[in-house]
């Protein structure tokens, strides 16, 4: 009969035997026990590693005008913000040049893409896109001006100011491209901002050959129910409305510096494709000594690529 460890020990050299196939069973036990927990840790940080943070914010234009609101009085409170809230890539709107430079030197590890709308280059506002250099890589970039004519700076239509759209294509240090488009759309013109969501969407197709997750980002100066916000959701979902956590924070964006604003207007957006999960939505009131960093609330979406 074949003998098994399970059997009476009759032989010294049967008891060695056994001990030490029960030794290399336990082994590989451990073994696999450890290779399943690492297996688990991977696939982990792998989840995590697509996880992005994102904000929109406008950041409201320097202007001594603004009294105790201007840029140098809440430049710390606006960076303060996005580093508390470990933004990985953040699109603002109203910047002028000297506050990307003052962003910038509080953020280092942040670099930005961009120019003036006025003239290409510096003058007037920017709407750049901010990204972590530790966590991505730039691909491609570019920029198109909300108007007839968007390779060259000028009005659009009814435009009573020229606006621009900037995009990045990132490559994250592991896991897919991805591709982010920024602007703020015209604040009195009805057939310039109609007319700015069909170029966008239309530039998006045209520029997102390889069908990569989307993001488009954004001051609208639209409400949700406006004809522009709902041609976009056929063809982009609104963040807020698809998070897998109930949305967090006030439902409106713009406050006016006003701190005891109804916060009813919600003209902030951040929309994405259908290779884009959102984890979490929230608009975020954050504030010091009773005043806000803007006279926008930023919008924050944690998303994972699909």
């Amino acid at each position: 009969m074949k003998r098994t460890c399970l059997h009476i020990i009759t032989s010294t050299d049967d008891n060695k035997t056994c001990e030490f196939h029960l030794a290399i069973k336990k082994t590989n036990y451990f073994r696999m026990k450890q290779l399943f927990t690492i297996l688990l840790l991977l696939a982990s940080f792998l989840l995590k590693a697509q996880e992005i943070n994102l904000i929109t914010y406008n950041i409201r234009y320097n202007t001594p005008n603004d009294g105790i609101n201007a840029w140098p009085n809440r430049s710390e409170m606006v960076t303060g913000l996005l580093r508390f809230h470990e933004a990985d890539i953040f699109g603002l709107q109203e910047a002028l040049i000297g506050q990307i430079n003052d962003i910038e030197k509080q953020l280092p590890q942040m670099k930005n893409v961009g120019v003036g709308r006025d003239d290409g280059k510096e003058a007037g506002e920017f709407s750049p896109i901010f990204f972590n250099t530790e966590k991505f890589k730039l691909v491609d970039s570019g920029w198109f001006w909300l108007s007839e004519t968007p390779e060259k700076s000028g009005f659009g239509w009814d435009a009573h100011y020229n606006r621009i759209c900037t995009w990045v294509k990132l490559k994250p240090k592991k896991g897919t491209q991805f591709m982010v488009f920024n602007t703020h759309l015209d604040h009195q013109g009805d057939v310039a901002r109609a007319e700015s969501a069909k170029l966008i969407l239309k530039k998006i197709v045209k520029l997102n050959t390889k069908n990569l997750p989307v993001i488009l980002t954004g001051d609208f100066n639209l409400t949700p129910e406006t004809e522009p916000i709902l041609y976009i959701k056929q063809h982009l979902k609104d963040s807020k409305e698809i998070s897998l956590v109930p949305p967090y924070g006030p439902d409106g964006t713009f406050n006016n510096f006003d701190f005891n604003s109804n916060l009813t207007d919600r003209i902030d957006y951040i929309f994405v494709n259908d290779k884009v999960t959102v984890l979490k939505y929230g608009v975020l009131s954050d504030s010091k000594d009773i005043r806000y960093p803007s006279d926008h609330l930023p919008v924050f979406a944690k998303i994972r690529l699909n």
